[in-house]
Protein backbone atom coordinates (compact mmCIF):
# COMPACT_ATOMS: atom_id res chain seq x y z
CA UNK A 1 0.00 0.00 0.00
CA UNK A 2 1.59 3.22 -0.82
CA UNK A 3 0.43 6.98 0.99
CA UNK A 4 -0.20 10.17 -1.44
CA UNK A 5 0.88 13.45 -0.10
CA UNK A 6 -1.25 16.20 -0.72
CA UNK A 7 -0.42 19.45 -2.32
CA UNK A 8 0.92 21.12 1.18
CA UNK A 9 2.97 18.26 1.43
CA UNK A 10 1.32 16.15 4.31
CA UNK A 11 0.11 12.67 4.44
CA UNK A 12 -2.54 12.05 2.94
CA UNK A 13 -5.44 8.91 3.35
CA UNK A 14 -3.79 5.60 1.90
CA UNK A 15 -4.29 5.40 -1.88
CA UNK A 16 -5.69 2.75 -3.16
CA UNK A 17 -3.88 -0.90 -4.03
CA UNK A 18 -4.96 -1.93 -7.02
CA UNK A 19 -3.89 -5.46 -6.58
CA UNK A 20 -6.35 -5.64 -3.42
CA UNK A 21 -8.84 -7.86 -5.07
CA UNK A 22 -10.81 -9.16 -2.33
CA UNK A 23 -12.99 -7.70 0.10
CA UNK A 24 -13.29 -9.60 3.21
CA UNK A 25 -16.56 -11.27 1.95
CA UNK A 26 -14.94 -12.91 -1.10
CA UNK A 27 -11.95 -13.64 1.20
CA UNK A 28 -14.74 -15.80 3.17
CA UNK A 29 -16.72 -17.21 0.09
CA UNK A 30 -13.04 -18.23 -1.64
CA UNK A 31 -12.25 -19.62 1.59
CA UNK A 32 -15.81 -21.72 1.63
CA UNK A 33 -15.23 -22.88 -1.82
CA UNK A 34 -11.76 -24.62 -1.20
CA UNK A 35 -12.58 -26.16 2.31
CA UNK A 36 -16.69 -26.24 2.22
CA UNK A 37 -16.91 -27.64 5.72
CA UNK A 38 -14.43 -24.70 7.53
CA UNK A 39 -17.28 -22.21 7.20
CA UNK A 40 -20.97 -23.17 7.97
CA UNK A 41 -22.29 -19.64 7.63
CA UNK A 42 -21.14 -16.26 6.97
CA UNK A 43 -23.21 -12.98 8.43
CA UNK A 44 -22.57 -9.63 7.22
CA UNK A 45 -24.53 -6.96 9.31
CA UNK A 46 -23.35 -3.45 9.87
CA UNK A 47 -20.64 -3.37 7.38
CA UNK A 48 -18.64 -6.32 9.32
CA UNK A 49 -18.29 -9.42 7.84
CA UNK A 50 -18.65 -12.71 10.38
CA UNK A 51 -18.01 -16.40 9.45
CA UNK A 52 -19.08 -19.18 11.95
CA UNK A 53 -16.29 -21.78 12.03
CA UNK A 54 -16.78 -25.21 13.62
CA UNK A 55 -14.59 -25.58 16.27
CA UNK A 56 -12.27 -28.27 14.50
CA UNK A 57 -11.42 -26.44 12.29
CA UNK A 58 -11.01 -22.99 13.63
CA UNK A 59 -6.89 -23.66 13.86
CA UNK A 60 -6.91 -24.45 10.09
CA UNK A 61 -8.99 -21.14 9.14
CA UNK A 62 -6.98 -18.86 11.48
CA UNK A 63 -3.67 -20.16 9.58
CA UNK A 64 -4.29 -19.87 6.35
CA UNK A 65 -6.37 -16.05 6.76
CA UNK A 66 -3.08 -15.42 8.29
CA UNK A 67 -0.83 -16.91 6.03
CA UNK A 68 -2.90 -16.37 2.71
CA UNK A 69 -1.16 -13.77 0.49
CA UNK A 70 -4.50 -12.25 -0.13
CA UNK A 71 -5.79 -12.70 3.65
CA UNK A 72 -3.08 -11.51 5.22
CA UNK A 73 -4.89 -11.32 8.79
CA UNK A 74 -1.62 -11.12 10.77
CA UNK A 75 -3.33 -9.46 13.85
CA UNK A 76 -5.71 -10.86 15.97
CA UNK A 77 -7.01 -7.70 18.00
CA UNK A 78 -9.43 -9.85 20.19
CA UNK A 79 -10.88 -13.23 21.60
CA UNK A 80 -14.29 -12.41 23.32
CA UNK A 81 -16.14 -14.97 24.90
CA UNK A 82 -20.33 -14.58 24.84
CA UNK A 83 -22.71 -16.20 26.97
CA UNK A 84 -26.57 -15.88 25.13
CA UNK A 85 -28.06 -17.41 28.38
CA UNK A 86 -29.10 -20.61 29.66
CA UNK A 87 -32.28 -21.01 27.55
CA UNK A 88 -30.25 -20.50 24.60
CA UNK A 89 -28.36 -23.86 22.71
CA UNK A 90 -25.78 -23.08 21.58
CA UNK A 91 -24.98 -21.06 24.54
CA UNK A 92 -21.49 -20.26 24.47
CA UNK A 93 -19.88 -18.26 21.53
CA UNK A 94 -16.03 -17.26 21.24
CA UNK A 95 -15.61 -14.76 18.96
CA UNK A 96 -12.23 -14.26 17.14
CA UNK A 97 -11.87 -10.12 15.47
CA UNK A 98 -9.17 -10.31 13.21
CA UNK A 99 -7.32 -7.18 11.20
CA UNK A 100 -4.80 -7.51 8.15
CA UNK A 101 -2.75 -4.65 8.73
CA UNK A 102 -1.70 -4.67 4.63
CA UNK A 103 -4.61 -5.26 3.30
CA UNK A 104 -6.93 -3.73 5.87
CA UNK A 105 -9.37 -5.56 6.13
CA UNK A 106 -11.05 -6.81 9.29
CA UNK A 107 -13.04 -10.32 9.83
CA UNK A 108 -14.51 -11.44 12.78
CA UNK A 109 -14.99 -15.20 13.09
CA UNK A 110 -17.43 -17.49 15.59
CA UNK A 111 -17.16 -20.53 17.22
CA UNK A 112 -20.58 -21.78 18.80
CA UNK A 113 -20.13 -23.78 21.97
CA UNK A 114 -22.87 -26.14 23.82
CA UNK A 115 -22.82 -25.32 27.57
CA UNK A 116 -21.58 -29.35 28.19
CA UNK A 117 -18.97 -29.06 25.82
CA UNK A 118 -17.65 -25.89 26.31
CA UNK A 119 -13.94 -25.79 24.73
CA UNK A 120 -12.25 -24.99 21.72
CA UNK A 121 -8.37 -25.72 20.58
CA UNK A 122 -6.58 -22.88 20.95
CA UNK A 123 -5.11 -20.55 18.58
CA UNK A 124 -1.50 -19.52 20.36
CA UNK A 125 0.56 -21.18 18.18
CA UNK A 126 -0.86 -19.14 15.55
CA UNK A 127 -1.05 -15.60 17.39
CA UNK A 128 1.07 -15.18 20.45
CA UNK A 129 -1.31 -12.45 21.38
CA UNK A 130 -3.86 -15.34 21.84
CA UNK A 131 -2.50 -16.39 25.21
CA UNK A 132 -3.97 -13.20 26.75
CA UNK A 133 -7.35 -13.28 25.32
CA UNK A 134 -7.93 -17.28 25.73
CA UNK A 135 -7.21 -16.84 29.21
CA UNK A 136 -9.60 -13.78 30.08
CA UNK A 137 -12.15 -16.05 28.45
CA UNK A 138 -11.54 -18.99 30.71
CA UNK A 139 -11.78 -16.71 33.32
CA UNK A 140 -14.90 -14.96 32.85
CA UNK A 141 -16.74 -17.82 30.80
CA UNK A 142 -15.17 -20.91 32.19
CA UNK A 143 -14.74 -21.65 28.02
CA UNK A 144 -11.55 -23.76 28.23
CA UNK A 145 -8.89 -23.60 25.33
CA UNK A 146 -7.30 -27.05 24.32
CA UNK A 147 -3.81 -26.99 24.26
CA UNK A 148 -3.24 -23.63 25.98
CA UNK A 149 0.26 -23.63 27.26
CA UNK A 150 -0.78 -21.82 30.48
CA UNK A 151 -4.37 -22.17 30.93
CA UNK A 152 -5.17 -20.16 34.34
CA UNK A 153 -6.83 -16.80 35.73
CA UNK A 154 -5.90 -13.61 34.78
CA UNK A 155 -8.36 -11.03 35.87
CA UNK A 156 -10.15 -12.59 39.30
CA UNK A 157 -8.18 -14.00 42.30
CA UNK A 158 -7.46 -18.07 41.69
CA UNK A 159 -9.38 -19.00 44.50
CA UNK A 160 -12.87 -17.43 42.83
CA UNK A 161 -15.78 -19.16 42.90
CA UNK A 162 -17.39 -19.46 39.20
CA UNK A 163 -16.60 -17.35 36.26
CA UNK A 164 -18.66 -13.88 36.69
CA UNK A 165 -19.46 -12.86 32.96
CA UNK A 166 -21.85 -15.99 32.66
CA UNK A 167 -24.98 -14.81 32.52
CA UNK A 168 -26.40 -17.49 35.41
CA UNK A 169 -23.51 -15.69 37.71
CA UNK A 170 -25.37 -14.39 41.11
CA UNK A 171 -25.08 -10.20 40.78
CA UNK A 172 -23.37 -10.47 44.25
CA UNK A 173 -21.71 -13.76 43.66
CA UNK A 174 -22.21 -16.79 45.35
CA UNK A 175 -20.99 -15.57 48.56
CA UNK A 176 -19.11 -12.49 50.45
CA UNK A 177 -15.52 -12.29 49.05
CA UNK A 178 -12.72 -9.93 50.18
CA UNK A 179 -9.28 -9.26 48.34
CA UNK A 180 -8.03 -8.77 51.93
Amino acid sequence: MTTGANNEGNLSEPATNLDQKSTPSQLVTALQREHAHWVTEVIEAYGEVTAVVPRLHIVDVCVDLKSGVDTKFDFLADICGADRGVEEEPRFEVNYHLFSTTKHHRLRLKVELHEADAHVPTVTGVWRTANWHERETFDLFGIVFDGHPDLRRILLPDDWQGHALRKDFPLRGYEPYSLK
